[in-house]
């Protein structure tokens, strides 16, 4: 279970896991601290446009500190500031208190680390720590080197079927919120604005939203998805325990994929 700790820092209220916080070398007021990480050497990898996404690595493991941003047609008039509704409402605090919610049921989600508002009067700003999933590749990523087996289409379908019975309502199902990882694991990422909801339509929406994810990233890169693939995905959601994965003798004198 997630211990969940609150502490005030100056201007910031920081929801936090205890054990992460036991493990640290650093004090979390300095966990959302970029410069303090740039200054240290141990920034792995950055990404750039919404999310700005530093990876990180602390206390022999990997963590991901993402800044909030505004996306769509706000960002070009506000880009990281939001409308102060309460301090549960928040997007970092929603998102955290989700993931560790979901990482307590089982499903395949990033650890919560921490999550910082920093809140300046009608306005609030927003930062989350979550844990690094090692040796994960988004499902884009793989569709950009062709198809993957069937057999990580219906871990996939699986996966999604684990979520929305549990109510789970991700609102940005695609390629790039699938990782894939060693033995083909699959994980959900990115859960801003992801929330609990009551049986409905969405779920078909969700799905009905993976596809256009998979079909766009298939007439970009040429590669990667059909009908076949899913046809796969979609039995495996509908009936995830009839779902059989084909199990493959390896090649001789060939590589496995």
């Amino acid at each position: 279970m997630t211990d969940a700790r609150l502490a005030q820092l100056g201007g910031a209220v920081v929801l936090y896991d205890q054990s992460a916080a036991a493990a640290a070398s650093v004090g979390v007021e300095k966990w959302f601290d970029a410069d303090y990480w740039l200054a240290a050497g141990t920034r792995l990898d950055e990404t750039t446009g919404r999310g700005a996404v530093l990876v990180l690595e602390h206390a022999g493991e990997k963590w991901v500190l993402r800044h909030y941003k505004r996306g769509g047609l706000v960002a070009r008039f506000v880009e990281d500031h939001y409308l102060w509704v309460g301090r549960e409402r928040t997007r970092a605090f929603r998102e955290w208190c989700l993931l560790a919610r979901l990482r307590d049921l089982g499903l395949p989600v990033p650890r919560p680390i921490a999550a910082r508002i920093v809140r300046r009067g009608l306005l609030y700003q927003a930062d989350i720590v979550t844990a690094y999933l090692p040796d994960t590749r988004p499902l884009s990523a793989h569709l950009n080197e062709g198809a993957p087996p069937r057999e990580a289409w219906i871990r996939i379908g699986r996966m999604i079927r684990s979520f929305h019975d549990r109510g789970v309502d991700h609102p940005d199902l695609t390629a790039h919120n699938i990782l894939i990882g060693p033995e083909r694991r699959v994980f959900l990422v990115d859960f801003d604005n992801a929330r609990i909801r009551s049986p409905g339509h969405w779920r078909e929406a969700g799905l009905a939203r993976l596809q256009r994810s998979l079909r766009k990233v298939a007439l970009e890169t040429g590669t990667g998805f059909d009908a076949e693939a899913w046809r796969a995905l979609e039995q495996a959601y509908r009936r995830p325990e009839a779902a059989v994965e084909p199990r493959f003798a390896p090649s001789k004198g060939r590589g496995s994929n």
